[in-house]
């Protein structure tokens, strides 16, 4: 088993560290709130760093789970930072959606501190995550993918092997530019049903009973239907985030991303109204008060 260091234990971070835990693997965790970390250790067993850099020092595996750049490079950098502390032969596993860019700036500065980068996102909801059933994407040489799986392999399955380093984060945008163009898409057609006087919800059992019904659909069914009293999964500023690494990503590659620019102007549209705080569902909600 592995000796495993846990940073960032939002919605999706704290049930993959306690998978992590349950496996037998030894769990170092670090939260920016600490109280986060110590309930988490309190319940799934382990310690608690105080630092970055004291949560990577006598790690095989360092993991992080973060919402964005800033949050990154604030836990990689600086005196106190993963970097500071990382000892020769660990394995970095970034999992956040970070983006193909910001793996490809951190790679050289974990070499460089004697580790190796692997990013892994993950695709799956928050029951997902609970259930270690995310679906993983990994970029990572062969050695390191093979020294890493049994830890990946407590948080997920299927987990996807798809080239070196970066490959993982190329293919988590792939997904989800049709996550947020199917959202959107849901939003749109639901407010329409609702404008023309159909019932709310009958019209998503259609959705959830035709060609549409991709698994998306039966577990956001709340957020889509009752999004007062449901809690948000996914913020729609991440969202907007990673439609930003998405259009920038095809920039990069040439690529004609139509579809990703809309779904961009509409989910921007929902957080300047004052949303960004609100499941990425919430969109329909933009667009019946607009």
């Amino acid at each position: 088993m592995a000796a495993v260091a846990f940073l960032g234990l939002g919605r999706m971070g704290r049930p993959m560290a306690a998978n992590v835990a349950a496996a037998g693997h030894g769990l170092v965790a670090y939260n920016r709130t600490r109280a986060t970390a110590e309930a988490l250790v309190a319940e799934a067993g382990g310690r608690v760093a105080m630092t970055p850099a004291a949560a990577a020092h006598d790690a095989d595996v360092v993991v992080t789970m973060l919402a964005d750049d800033v949050a990154l490079w604030d836990v990689y950098d600086g005196p106190d930072g993963v970097l500071a502390g990382l000892r020769d032969g660990a394995i970095v596993v970034d999992m956040g959606t970070s983006g193909p860019e910001a793996i490809g700036r951190l790679a050289p500065m974990i070499t460089a501190a004697g580790g190796v980068l692997v990013d892994a996102p993950v695709s799956g909801s928050t029951a997902a995550a609970e259930a270690a059933g995310l679906t993983i994407l990994v970029g990572a040489p062969d050695e390191a993918m093979a020294a890493v799986r049994p830890v990946l392999a407590a948080m997920g399955d299927p987990i996807y092997h798809l080239g070196d380093t970066g490959a993982g984060s190329v293919a988590k945008l792939a997904v989800n530019n049709v996550i947020y163009a199917l959202g959107n898409a849901v939003s749109e057609s639901l407010v329409m049903a609702e404008r023309a006087g159909l019932d709310r919800e009958q019209v998503y059992d259609v959705f959830a009973n035709s060609a549409i019904a991709a698994p998306m659909i039966g577990y956001r069914r709340s957020a889509f239907l009752d999004p007062e009293g449901t809690p948000p999964a996914f913020a729609l500023t991440l969202a907007r985030k990673d439609l930003r690494l998405i259009v920038q990503l095809a920039e990069r590659l040439g690529v004609t991303v139509e579809q990703a620019e809309a779904a961009l102007s509409v989910i921007s549209g929902a957080v300047d109204a004052g949303l960004g705080d609100h499941d990425m569902a919430d969109v329909a909600v933009h667009l019946r008060d607009s």
